[in-house]
């Protein structure tokens, strides 16, 4: 999956972008429909606008688009990052420990939401949304910061990738 042209006003999106995301289909055990077009929204979203400059590998002279391959292993992320043609660029392994608590505040704010939009008020879906962003925008803050120095991303590009970790945890 490819996007559009990148956003030529920022730096380090001419090159250093994400142009290919998968997930490690054996890490997620199960999802529902609601789970699956986040997922597809989020990978969508995704290559079409972000930011992602693999600090180490750049350094080596590495330019993107990078394949982004996202997994848990061993309760860490793992984002393996690969160039354009596949040769691995690197691994990197963040620990998961301080997302747990966002993790399961975000997959009970959604569901919360999903059975709003079902039967709730428009009000009722408004302040479940809020708050769903809320946890969201925190999350993706943790994650800026547990890459900095590994990765330089925007906070648009967190959120998305954030999105994604969670579609990692789903158990059933």
């Amino acid at each position: 999956m490819t996007g559009s042209p990148p956003d030529s006003s920022n730096p380090l999106t001419g090159t250093h972008r994400i142009g290919h995301i998968s997930l490690d289909e054996e890490t997620i055990l199960w999802r529902n429909a609601d789970v699956e077009q986040e997922r597809r929204v989020a990978i969508f979203d995704l290559i079409e606008e972000n930011t992602f400059k693999p600090v180490r590998s750049a350094e080596r002279g590495a330019k993107g688009p990078y394949r982004l391959k996202l997994a848990v292993r061993d309760g860490r992320l793992a984002m393996d990052i690969a160039d354009k043609d596949e040769s691995e660029l690197e691994s990197l392994l963040i620990g998961l420990a301080r997302f747990r608590r966002p993790i399961r505040e975000y997959f009970a704010i959604c569901d919360s939401y999903y059975q709003a939009i079902r039967k709730a008020t428009p009000a009722e879906i408004e302040t479940i949304d809020m708050a769903r962003r809320g946890i969201h925008n925190s999350a993706a803050e943790l994650l800026v910061e547990r890459l900095e120095g590994k990765v330089e991303t925007d906070f648009a590009t967190a959120r998305r990738l954030f999105t994604l970790i969670c579609v990692l945890h789903i158990k059933g």
